[in-house]
């Protein structure tokens, strides 16, 4: 009587227990049978590399990055449009109080 792992592992190619099949599927990469065939000899590579770098007791302290806000203060302060008539005379063209520009995008009927 056969499981189901081990009916999985005889349908997909596995590497030291890893179904290198299923990873590709979960990490949604697809995999040509070329491809799946070095990567059954390159994870568990990596994966015994990963292992080492843990076993070498290092601690990794995550620090919260330095924010600030970088909004300035509003100290001067003005009252609404009172720029806007000399903004809008800088203007080759205007309409009322409206910036006139040649039209860029063409409507489509």
């Amino acid at each position: 009587m056969t499981n189901k792992s081990d009916k999985s592992s005889a349908q997909n190619p596995t590497s030291n227990g890893i179904d290198i099949k299923a990873l590709a599927s979960l990490a949604r990469l697809r995999v040509s049978d070329d491809e799946l065939a070095s990567l059954k000899a390159e994870i568990p590579a990596i994966l015994a590399f990963i292992e080492q770098v843990k076993e070498t007791g290092a601690k990794f302290e995550k620090k919260p990055g330095v924010h600030r806000n970088i909004m300035r203060e509003d100290t001067e302060s003005h009252e609404s449009g009172e720029y806007s008539e000399d903004l809008l005379g800088a203007l080759p063209e205007r309409s009322e109080n409206y910036a006139q520009v040649r039209q860029v995008i063409k409507k489509m009927l």
